[in-house]
């Protein structure tokens, strides 16, 4: 009996990391990417609280070198000199505050982790909170680290390592970055205590990025002494941390996504990288009736979901042509396929505006970030491109919180790239991704009633602003979506932004 007592101990413990602690009603989680906090929150009040997100992810928050000599590029981030909260997003304070706001709106925040190594060697050695280190000698004085806290003897990870040598992959350096040592107690100890940290402030989780380069065993250590969420951020007792993993495996890889699931959620990579490929028109749309598992992707319930993220969208680590913001029908299809279907935690990306993939986001002439502006149709501008406000996108959002807990049913499709499917009696939803019109009548699975398509418009009234669609007693209606239309998406269901 206490073999089975410790056995189900252990398993609870590990099943709490897969649970992003949403709210109720809620789904999807978008990365407010290099958002600063105050304009995070009041991105939380204004516009995700009121539709429906779960989540946001933000930027990492530990103090990171300051890279001039590439005009403050956006992984100046992902180089961390301290565990310090202060960053171009802001300081502690507005952190705090920003994660407060965002919790009372209903939104959870997800913090970007930086645990695997600290910087790489350079001219410049001061941090966005004044903190310096002195690379040649390993020393970063604001943790402490030095020399002893880093994987030794020193290395460099190879190409042709991904393919053979796990031990390197995870002991040597990632583009030089200096290679924390988590065997160590104390270095265990200061990666602990920051994320501790920004929980004892209402953080629900963490991206762990480079996961792949540190060892599971040290990463469920660590995990295992985070705290509890904290209930007076309105998360229940005993919750633990969301944790999702930036495991990057398409296969052969010396080191395997499938080492990390028992510690928390990973990154699907190829989910993207298939679904950029289908609504490219390199795959047809009907073989996406087995979307999941058989297409090689991890269980539903391990998997973090996401057509293009900060990296991907710029080359790094897609495994192939990534749909974004830049073909915006096809990458709207490919968004709206991915919250209507059940499968995996779905995650979007608000991007700022690039041409040039190292670009940091919209600055000043002093280096500090532009807050996006608003504007009278809701969309942003400053240079940033905010996604999750386009109509098609965070209506689908809704979508998906209203279809929650229903299975996949009546699939069809017409050979080719027209498709159509329902999220039990809640939701339907057609794509044409064909030369050619869809023009059919269609089993929506819906209650008889007029319906107004949550892609082409919006309810106002008693009308739609876009196509009203006529379901009748038998739960049919007349489904057409051009090939000229702007979107190529139609989509109804029975919450009351859809049902008249």
């Amino acid at each position: 009996m206490l073999r089975l007592i410790l056995l189900l101990v252990a398993v609870t413990a590990v099943v709490a990391y897969h649970n992003p602690n949403y709210a109720a009603g809620r789904s999807t989680m978008v990365h407010l990417f290099e958002w600063k906090w105050d304009d995070i929150a009041d991105e939380c009040e204004r516009f995700l609280g009121p539709n429906g997100f779960g989540g946001v992810q933000t930027s990492p928050a530990s103090e990171n070198l300051i890279i001039r000599p590439y005009n403050r590029p956006w992984w100046e981030r992902y180089q961390p000199i301290s565990y310090h909260l202060v960053t171009r997003s802001g300081d502690e304070q507005q952190f705090a505050n920003m994660v407060r706001r965002c919790n009372n709106a209903g939104v959870r925040i997800y913090v970007d982790a930086i645990i695997n190594h600290m910087t790489q060697t350079w001219d410049d050695n001061v941090g966005t909170g004044g903190s310096i280190a002195e690379f040649d000698t390993w020393s970063y004085p604001a943790v402490p680290y030095d020399r002893n806290d880093f994987n030794y003897p020193h290395c460099n990870i190879y190409g042709h390592d991904y393919g053979c040598c796990p031990d390197r992959v995870r002991n040597c350096e990632l583009g030089n970055l200096k290679d924390l040592n988590q065997t160590s107690e104390y270095v265990r100890d200061q990666i602990v205590g920051f994320l501790n940290h920004m929980i004892d402030l209402g953080v629900a989780g963490f991206r762990i990025d480079a996961a792949k380069h540190m060892w599971p065993s040290d990463l469920q250590i660590i995990f295992d002494r985070l705290h509890n969420l904290n209930t007076d951020h309105g998360f229940p007792s005993g919750a633990r941390p969301y944790i999702y993993q930036e495991v990057i495996d398409f296969g052969h890889e010396a080191v395997s996504r499938n080492e990390y699931t028992p510690l928390g959620d990973v990154q699907e990579f190829k989910f993207g990288m298939e679904l950029s490929r289908a609504f490219l028109g390199y795959n047809q749309l009907r073989w996406l009736v087995s979307w999941g598992p058989e297409w090689d992707f991890l269980d539903s319930d391990l998997a973090m979901v996401f057509v293009d993220n900060h990296d991907n969208q710029r080359g790094h680590g897609s495994g192939g042509d990534i749909l974004t913001y830049k073909r915006a029908k096809q990458y709207k299809g490919a968004i709206a396929f991915m919250l209507a279907h059940p499968y995996g935690e779905p995650q979007m990306i608000s991007s700022f505006d690039f041409t040039d993939t190292e670009a940091g986001p919209p600055q000043d002439s002093n280096e500090n970030i532009i807050s996006p502006s608003i504007n009278s149709d809701n969309s942003c501008g400053n240079g940033w491109v905010c996604e999750h406000r386009w109509r098609q996108i965070y209506q689908m959002v809704t979508f998906r919180n209203v279809a929650a807990g229903q299975s996949i049913n009546n699939w069809w499709d017409n050979g080719s790239n027209q498709i159509a499917f329902c999220r039990g009696n809640a939701a339907f939803i057609a794509f044409n991704n064909d030369e050619w019109a869809l023009n059919q009548g269609l089993q929506t699975c819906l209650p008889a009633g007029r319906y107004c398509d949550i892609i082409s418009g919006s309810k106002n009234g008693n009308s739609c602003t876009g196509k009203t669609i006529t379901v009748d007693n038998d739960g049919l209606a007349q489904i057409s979506i051009s090939p000229i239309e702007f979107d190529m998406i139609l989509a109804i269901h029975i919450g009351e932004q859809s049902r008249l």
